[in-house]
């Protein structure tokens, strides 16, 4: 960064630290004993499609990854569309296996970033539920940041476009704070972006 830079006070971009997801399964363990979340053993992610066959082999390359354990009884990635065009991974593992889910992420996300395809992730997330009831909770980890975010959707309040459905915000409060000894949370609240019917969630 350069003198001009600091002095008009711009900040380096963050860059994006994958290891980080390896810190999801102890998280997970904090979350089911401060506050009765489980893993659901889904996880996601999300980026931006690029048309071209550079692109498309890369997706394919993920697609053999993740789907390399389907002999053994893994259960095959799903890739699908949002409202908005962009593209999903869905990774399914058994849900008392979060490093499984943990991997996927961190698998995908180092292709498409060591593809040349970085600037295309936007965000990944692991699914949780709460015992008893399975009130449904996110843990989002933005790419371009390197943090984290609980994202809490209020079952039934919709949620199919912007400004549709609402979240619980008392406890994506709690949840930052039962969490933030584990993880990297994003501080800027502004950034909690709301991620309405992400698969996985």
């Amino acid at each position: 960064m350069g003198f001009l830079d600091r002095l008009l006070g711009r900040s380096e971009p963050v860059r994006p630290d994958l290891d980080r997801l390896f810190a999801l399964p102890s998280a997970a363990v904090t979350l089911r004993a401060a506050a009765g979340f489980a893993p659901t053993g889904l996880g996601s992610v999300c980026f931006a499609s690029v048309e071209g066959g550079a692109f498309a082999r890369l997706r394919q390359d993920v697609r053999e990854l993740l789907d390399a354990d389907t002999e053994r009884g893994g259960v095959p990635v799903e890739f699908s569309r949002d409202a908005y065009g962009y593209t999903w991974l869905l990774s399914r593992h058994p849900a008392d296996a979060p490093e499984d889910t943990v991997n996927d992420l961190h698998a995908v996300n180092t292709l498409l970033q060591d593809g040349g395809f970085g600037p295309q992730l936007l965000c990944s997330l692991m699914g949780f539920a709460r015992v008893g009831d399975g009130r449904p909770l996110a843990l989002v980890y933005l790419y371009k940041r390197g943090t984290f975010y609980p994202f809490a959707p209020i079952p039934g309040s919709g949620g199919d476009g912007p400004g549709a459905g609402k979240r619980d915000n008392a406890l994506e409060l709690e949840v930052r704070a039962t969490v933030a000894d584990d993880l990297r949370v994003e501080p800027d609240l502004s950034r909690w972006f709301p991620v309405w019917g992400a698969p996985g969630l």
